[in-house]
């Protein structure tokens, strides 16, 4: 056995438990071994019975004296057992355990470990973990740090346990380290072989930190590297267009707008102005926060393709963005004679053959565009695209060697050590400031027992200041899951709007509506035909009512702060003051100091930073993974181990020749996983 094995030759580990190791993302036994605990028990202190006291957490040795099944008076079944060593004894109990009694019977040495509480009039150790004590055989599950894994139905810590001992001792004597001693010295790391003891059997706390470093180091190694290999692949490229910067014309378009740009959209568009002039193809990320205007920077690009007598493709995530953008470049290229086609399943092949820009959602990649004058790509909310997505189109537009100009785009404000981490292969442009004129927008949480009066002062406002409201749900209809019971669906949440706001016009819009119905509704909003929205997180992106300046944000706490600064960017881009509303379900420190943190008007990029260190990356884009890598040993937060990789990764593919192992455990790893 050795690392590349697969989980089906571990002993124990059938069809079945091959399907729920899968579902943790463990198919070899290196995956196993890299599955790190995320917590530990401490169960190594060990005393005699009689000295054990009320709270102590300890690992106690004794022989069984007794072990039955018994019910509860509410029809709970529990198990009762007894353990006694020379300085007393102390009882044993579990709940839901029946089994129990066919694998420990009375005489039985055993280990036991837990805390110790009251129960009834005596003490005992509750739902404890135990193994029995045989000679030669080292402690798994009690008398030590015990590692607690994540789990999945049918698959516990217990059972991983034994597993990772089993593989680790098989694998020990053969395990040779892919990275050199040098550098595991120069990075002051230890041993692959360490590392797995360390991680999986400490005898400290130190020395589980210490493997886990090793770990966490490796698979952001390996993050590094193929971000690098990516850059270095997409260099190897030659553009498929020549373009000609023609800066005077540049400046005229410039000084036409109608308002003026902030220094660091000036920066951005020189940045890719100087792109492309090189004969390498731009491959560009635009970070910027809500309203602060990436769409007039991008179009700079969409000009100089005019210019230059090439086409641009325009791709957004959704129909509602993508006609947002259509309607603002059709607005903006109008005096300069562009075309702007917005593409969909009705457009027909005449119209195309005549467009200078085609915008449109992943439905471009399947019209017969006549792809081989275009030069410049935009792709609005890259992380919402699959990877074969952006691939596709790059062939569309290109060839094995040619590629247009890349510009990819994002409204989600991404902590840097993120960004350089997962779009390494790409050059980064941030805007960080907000065009002049923004009126802030003022937060306020609101209580249940605040809802009332919220409601009372919306309809004077409405009526008063003649404004729009938005009210977001986070789910269509109401769910009979546990977990979500609080939470309001936006069909009966419409329903009872329709009530609380009689004599208002309201619309319903979800992702569950035609595109022709979503446009109905949203031609309604925009006319002013309608004085509140009620809708899901659909508005999140690609809406812009001037008019509108309440946002209403149901279940707050449901949403990443990253999210809810999204939806709050959909008011304040008129003349009028405008307010969002946040009205939590659930109550805890934890929602407090988020939610607040959106009553103070932090930026998106310090809300972003603040949502990484309180929920995680995940939670940094609305929704788990929507294309963003999970890490599974490291933290986004490391960002000391996350530029000692980037670095040791350059160094690596600058001179591979003296790292073969390395590389080719990391290609084989690769491979395997894509």
């Amino acid at each position: 056995m050795d690392l590349d094995s697969l989980t089906s030759e571990i002993p124990f580990v059938g069809p079945s438990y091959e399907k729920k190791l899968d579902k943790l993302g463990i198919k070899t036994v290196d995956d196993l071994l890299r599955h790190v605990p995320h917590r530990f028990l401490d169960f190594s202190q060990s005393y005699p019975i009689g000295s054990s006291r009320v709270g102590d957490t300890l690992t106690l040795k004794g022989e069984i004296t007794f072990i039955k099944n018994q019910y509860t008076r509410s029809g709970r079944k529990m198990q009762i057992g007894g353990l006694k060593d020379k300085t007393g004894e102390i009882n044993l109990i579990w709940f839901n355990q029946p089994f129990l009694v066919r694998v420990l019977f009375p005489g039985d040495q055993i280990a036991v470990a837990g805390k110790i509480d009251w129960f009834g009039r005596g003490k005992a150790l509750l739902s404890p973990e135990f193994e029995k004590i045989e000679p030669k055989k080292t402690a798994l599950h009690t008398g030590r740090l015990v590692p607690v894994y994540s789990e999945t139905a049918g698959l516990s810590s217990k059972w991983l346990r034994s597993r990772m001992k089993y593989c680790f001792d098989k694998v020990k004597p053969s395990l040779t380290d892919y990275l050199p001693n040098n550098l595991i010295e120069e990075q002051n790391l230890i041993s692959l072989k360490k590392a797995f003891q360390f991680v999986h059997f400490p005898e400290s706390s130190k020395e589980a930190a210490k493997g886990k470093e090793r770990l966490a180091f490796d698979e952001l190694l390996f993050l590094q590297l193929n971000s690098l290999e990516r850059k270095l692949a997409w260099q190897k490229n030659e553009v498929n267009r020549h373009y000609l910067v023609d800066s005077k014309k540049v400046k005229a378009f410039i000084d036409k707008l109608p308002f003026s740009l902030t220094l660091s959209q000036k920066k951005a568009i020189d940045e890719i102005a100087a792109d492309l002039k090189k004969k390498i193809p731009m491959n560009r990320l635009l970070e910027g926060d809500v309203g602060s205007g990436k769409t007039i920077v991008s179009a700079i690009g969409v000009y100089l393709s005019h210019l230059n007598g090439y086409q641009s493709v325009y791709m957004a995530p959704t129909q509602i963005l993508a006609q947002q953008h259509f309607e603002t470049l059709s607005k903006l290229f109008k005096p300069y004679g562009l075309k702007v086609l917005l593409v969909t399943s009705e457009t027909k092949k005449v119209d195309i053959k005549k467009a200078d820009l085609f915008i449109g959602t992943h439905a471009l990649l399947f019209k017969e565009i006549p792809y081989d004058k275009v030069g410049y790509v935009v792709i609005d909310e890259q992380h919402r695209f699959g990877v074969e997505q952006r691939n596709k189109l790059i062939r569309l537009t290109g060839s094995k060697t040619l590629a247009p100009h890349i510009l990819t785009m994002t409204a989600t404000p991404i902590p840097r050590t993120i960004a350089l981490s997962f779009y390494g292969d790409l050059d980064l442009s941030v805007l960080t400031e907000m065009p002049k004129g923004r009126i802030p927008i003022k937060t306020i949480v609101v209580t249940k027992q605040k809802r009332a009066s919220a409601y009372d002062w919306i309809k004077t406002t409405i009526k008063k200041e003649k404004v729009q409201v938005f009210v977001v749900c986070p789910l269509i209809e109401e769910s009979d899951k546990e977990t979500l019971l609080n939470v309001k669906s936006v069909l009966k949440e419409f329903a009872n709007l329709k009530q609380e706001f009689s004599g208002f016009r309201l619309g319903l819009l979800h992702g569950r509506l035609s595109i022709k119905d979503k446009n109905a509704v949203l031609a309604k909003f925009k006319k002013g035909s309608l004085d509140i929205l009620v809708a899901t997180p659909v508005v999140e992106v690609g809406i812009d009512i001037p008019n509108a300046s309440i946002m209403l944000i149901e279940g707050a706490e449901r949403f990443g702060l990253s999210q809810l600064h999204q939806l709050r960017g959909r008011v304040g881009r008129g003349k009028k003051k405008s307010y969002c509303l946040l009205f939590p379900e659930l109550k805890s420190d934890k929602v407090s100091a988020r939610l607040s943190a959106m009553e103070r008007g932090l930026s998106g990029f310090e809300l972003s930073e603040l949502d990484l260190k309180l929920r995680g990356p995940g939670e940094i884009f609305g929704l788990r993974q929507h294309g963003f890598p999970e890490l599974k040993i490291a933290s986004w937060l490391d960002i000391v181990l996350i530029k000692k990789a980037k670095e040791v990764a350059g160094v690596v593919l600058g001179n591979a020749a003296k790292y073969p192992a390395l590389l080719a455990f990391y290609r084989l790893r690769h491979i395997s996983q894509n």
